[in-house]
């Protein structure tokens, strides 16, 4: 018991801004499966934090992806304003063959590049896993803001690749939180569907 009391407390002590952006990020993630709006201020302080995190950590594509995390959440936010039903809650949408198409071509054309760049130019670590994982973000990402249901599968994706990436790289409170998003991600699909089915959805 004594060493995982230490480990947690050694985790905190050391990393403050670590455990607050997990905060912020579990606040996040919880409003965005309730598909409220409210989601957004918790996200932009979040990838506020990890932007400074990840680039200590040499997790250069990371960083770089917070940067873009900041401008879609802005992008979102106004989006899913304009979108909502008559309880506020957002409404859901569907990703086309075509979308689904473009997407994987994206996301494997997206991980080869940065990936590239990376091992190239710069002393990152991991520069093709780390790259898959801000690739794959930035789709799930962008279908987020567009509310489309897919979204929610890719983002499980994304956090089984990110687990053990943070984990390797010793981000610990960052891997525990991806696996909390692991769950909630999964959670979340669920849920969007219901709503979809429900008839609470646009195409």
């Amino acid at each position: 018991m004594g060493g995982v009391l230490d480990f947690l407390t050694g985790m905190i002590g050391g990393r403050p801004i670590e455990i607050v952006a997990f905060f912020l990020g579990i606040a996040n993630i919880t409003l965005l499966v309730r598909r409220s709006i409210w989601n957004y201020p918790f996200g932009i302080a979040m990838v506020s934090l990890y932007a400074w995190i990840f680039y200590g950590a040499k997790l250069y594509s990371d960083a770089l992806l917070q940067i873009f995390f900041f401008v879609v959440q802005a992008y979102g936010w106004a989006h899913w304003l304009t979108r909502r039903d008559e309880e506020g809650l957002v409404i859901v949408a569907r990703l086309s063959p075509r979308g689904a198409v473009t997407a994987a071509l994206a996301a494997v054309a997206g991980t080869a590049a940065l990936g590239g760049v990376m091992e190239t130019y710069t002393d990152a670590s991991f520069p093709f896993w780390d790259a898959s994982v801000a690739v794959l973000s930035v789709i799930a990402q962008i279908m987020l803001a567009r509310r489309l249901l897919e979204n929610w599968a890719l983002w499980v994706a994304v956090d089984i690749i990110a687990i053990g990436l943070y984990w390797t790289k010793g981000l610990y409170p960052t891997a525990v939180l991806y696996l909390m998003f692991l769950v909630i991600s999964a959670i979340g699909y669920f849920n969007w569907r219901r709503a979809y089915d429900r008839g609470e959805a646009v195409t």
